[in-house]
C-alpha cells in the first residue's frame, strides 16, 4: 500500500466516482462536496475549480471559507478517501471542523489508510508553518479518534456542536 495525497483530477474520474458513490447520500468528510452528491463529470469539474481557487493563497477565499487544500487519498490509482487541509481556522472550523477533515471509503477502512492520510496532512501543516492543528471527530467514531490519538492528538474536550449542524464532537490538538 502506497498512500498519497493528490489534488482532484479528471485522470481518476472513474475511481473518484466509485469512491463517492460508496458513501451513498451521506456527507463525505474532507471531500469538498455537500451531500447529496451526484458523482458525475460536472460535479468533478466544479470540484476541481473550487479546489484550485481555495488552494490559491494569492486570492482571497470566499467570505465564509478559508484557504483549503482538497486532496484525494490515493492508493496506486484508486481513490480510497478524501482529506481537506484548512490553512487557518474561522469560527465554525475552530468549534466544529478543525484544520483537517478526512474520510475513507467503507471498503478500504481498517487498513491504515486514515492514519497514513492524517500523517500526510500533518506534513502539509509543517510545510506552511503551523505548529499545531485541530482535528475533530464524532464522539462515537472510535476508528477516527483512535487514528487521531495515534497521531499524537491530545483531547481538548468533548463538545456539543448541534447548533453548528454537528453532534457531540471530540476535539483534539496535534503538535506538528
Amino acid at each position: 500500500m502506497t498512500v498519497q495525497l493528490v489534488r482532484p483530477t479528471t485522470d481518476l474520474f472513474d475511481s473518484w466516482a466509485s469512491a463517492v458513490a460508496e458513501f451513498g447520500d451521506g456527507h463525505v468528510d474532507g471531500s469538498g462536496l455537500t451531500a447529496p452528491v451526484t458523482p458525475d463529470r460536472a460535479t468533478l469539474d466544479a470540484l476541481i475549480e473550487t479546489a484550485e481557487r481555495l488552494a490559491d493563497t494569492s486570492l482571497a477565499p470566499p467570505e465564509d471559507r478559508v484557504h483549503n487544500d482538497l486532496y484525494w487519498v490515493v492508493d496506486g490509482d484508486e481513490v480510497v478517501g478524501f482529506l481537506s487541509f484548512r490553512h487557518t481556522l474561522n469560527d465554525w472550523l475552530r468549534e466544529a471542523g478543525g484544520h483537517i477533515g478526512y474520510s475513507v471509503r467503507a471498503s478500504r477502512r481498517r487498513q491504515g489508510i486514515a492514519s497514513a492520510a492524517l500523517r500526510l496532512g500533518l506534513e502539509r501543516a509543517r510545510q506552511i508553518g503551523l505548529d499545531r492543528v485541530l482535528v475533530t471527530c464524532d464522539v462515537d467514531n472510535e476508528g477516527s479518534y483512535r487514528t487521531i490519538e495515534g497521531a499524537g492528538g491530545v483531547l481538548q474536550d468533548v463538545s456539543d456542536q448541534s447548533a453548528r449542524g454537528q453532534g457531540m464532537l471530540r476535539r483534539y490538538w496535534i503538535a506538528v
